[in-house]
């Protein structure tokens, strides 16, 4: 071959590998797009020196990937939970008592909607925490139950026993006896989980025993509305129905949450209980078969930021007292209503919602530091916790065509409705209608609330309380006192 041709064919070959590199890069990546796949996911799979943390944690060894030891290790401690319970079962809408067959129907059950006392079945997940057969799970799986069986990863079948349960935090722990000692899980620390970290869910979605996922920590604290303790991981891992109860991993192997909530029609969004709030939990569930909780006797919200404008709060930060429970810890602390509660046993109170859980968390009997902030002024109180007692149930609201500037319709209190909201005297002024739309619409007064206070005045009557907010619209919004079948909150009304 000539000198001056080789050069050229060389350039040419040259030339043609980086076209099928390229043309190789592009038909991956389709693929990838096509299935559904993450292409950065398939190449960001975490090797055994990168599931190691930087504070020196030995990586896994022995497999291309940390997922494969972790797997082989750790499906032996998960289980899968199948409860037997009686429900009562709806007649589907084409059968209903209105529809086509409802003469049918009522002739042989009468008008009723459902049939009393039918059998159902449910499934879910669960983690064995101790080798003598405890198992931890959600309180929603095995509710209502009246048989429980836990399966073993090798298959073996054992009736459970309801040890505790905790509907507020959703977990429940469950007693097996084998005869023989069980490989149990670790508990990690939930605290130390960081956005970004590697983890690893095993459960039973859709009755598919042992169905390994992994994903990453997608936030934490995330407020849900499940509960008045939420507090959830969100994971990409996939969790499906049937994955309630089961285990979510950290890379060492360590729980680090219960799998508990996914958002129907959602993909990549997964919830899981942090293993920190279940373990201090575990030990009452054990020996009382329930959760007691700490008690302060207050009604507390959030600060908004027409609140914090309104009242001159400053940042907003900490937890507003709306309310005090006449002769409860808070009171006998000299907690007052317009307290800012900034801290609590040392611990920084960031809203309402730090403060449920920090209290709840707090042993009964205990003394506590409380730092409230009263009239700008920073101030440090002792109160004794005390027992927090099943809540009742909130009243039911309806609304009510109302009318005037405000949109309020106001009323004297009666007799009883005082009575039922435990108020000292026939005080304040009961909203007897809301209309839509309204300022009073806006600031989320309902019909049945009374307005006890205008501007940190008291109020005594309807009369007085429409002579107080008569023209109030010029001077700035109203901050108003209001209690309820739902306690008692602070209200910005703005004209």
């Amino acid at each position: 071959m000539s000198n001056e041709l080789r050069p050229f064919l060389q350039g040419r070959h040259l030339k043609a590998k980086v076209t099928a590199m390229v043309v190789a890069a592009f038909f991956v990546g389709g693929l990838a797009a096509s299935s559904g796949l993450n292409p950065g996911r398939l190449l960001a799979v975490p090797d055994a020196a990168h599931a190691a943390s930087a504070e020196g944690d030995q990586p896994i060894s022995g497999a291309a990937s940390p997922f494969t030891t972790l797997a082989a290790r750790l499906t032996p401690v998960v289980v899968n939970v199948r409860v037997n319970k009686i429900e009562r079962a709806d007649f589907p809408d084409s059968e209903g008592p209105e529809q086509p067959f409802g003469d049918f129907f009522r002739h042989f059950f009468g008008d009723r909607r459902g049939f009393p006392n039918v059998p159902a079945q449910g499934a879910g997940s669960g983690v064995i925490i101790r080798g003598d057969g405890y198992v931890l799970t959600n309180n929603h799986v095995v509710e209502g139950a009246r048989e429980v069986t836990v399966t073993l990863s090798d298959k073996q079948e054992h009736k459970a026993r309801i040890v505790g349960r905790d509907a507020k935090t959703d977990l429940a722990l469950l007693k097996i006896e084998t005869g023989r000692s069980l490989p149990a899980a670790s508990l990690g620390d939930s605290d130390q989980l960081k956005v970004g970290d590697w983890v690893m869910a095993i459960g039973n979605p859709f009755g598919l025993s042992e169905t390994v996922t992994s994903g990453i920590v997608s936030a934490k604290g995330r407020v849900i509305g499940a509960g008045p303790y939420d507090d959830f991981i969100q994971t990409d891992a996939s969790i499906n129905p049937g994955n309630s109860g089961g285990p979510l991993f950290n890379m060492k192997g360590e729980v680090v949450g219960i799998n508990t909530a996914i958002i129907p029609n959602a993909q990549g969004i997964g919830f899981a209980i942090p293993v920190n709030t279940a373990k201090p939990l575990i030990p009452q569930l054990e020996t009382k078969g329930e959760v007691t909780r700490g008690y302060l006797g207050v009604s507390i919200q959030s600060i908004t930021p027409d609140l914090a404008s309104a009242m001159g709060l400053g940042d907003g930060k900490g937890a507003l007292v709306a309310d005090v429970v006449e002769g409860g810890p808070a009171d006998r602390a000299g907690i007052r209503r317009g307290d800012v509660i900034v801290s609590f046993g040392g611990k920084d109170v960031k809203d309402s919602h730090d403060l449920s859980i920090i209290v709840a968390a707090a042993p009964v009997g205990r003394e506590s530091v409380v730092t409230i902030v009263r009239d700008g002024v920073e101030r440090r109180l002792d109160v004794k916790i005390g027992k927090q007692e099943p809540e009742e149930g909130a009243k039911k609201e309806s609304s009510k065509q109302a009318h005037g500037k405000w949109g309020l319709q106001l009323r004297d209190v009666p007799p009883r409705v005082a009575e039922e909201l435990g108020l000292e005297s026939e005080r304040g002024a009961l909203v007897a209608g809301v209309l839509p739309g309204s300022p009073a619409d806006r600031a989320a007064l309902r019909q049945g609330d009374v307005i006890l206070e205008v501007n940190r005045q008291p109020v005594t009557s309807a009369s007085e309380l429409k002579e107080r907010i008569a023209g109030a619209g010029e001077r700035g919004p109203l901050v108003l006192l209001v209690q309820s079948g739902r306690g008692t909150r602070y209200v910005v009304l703005k004209g």
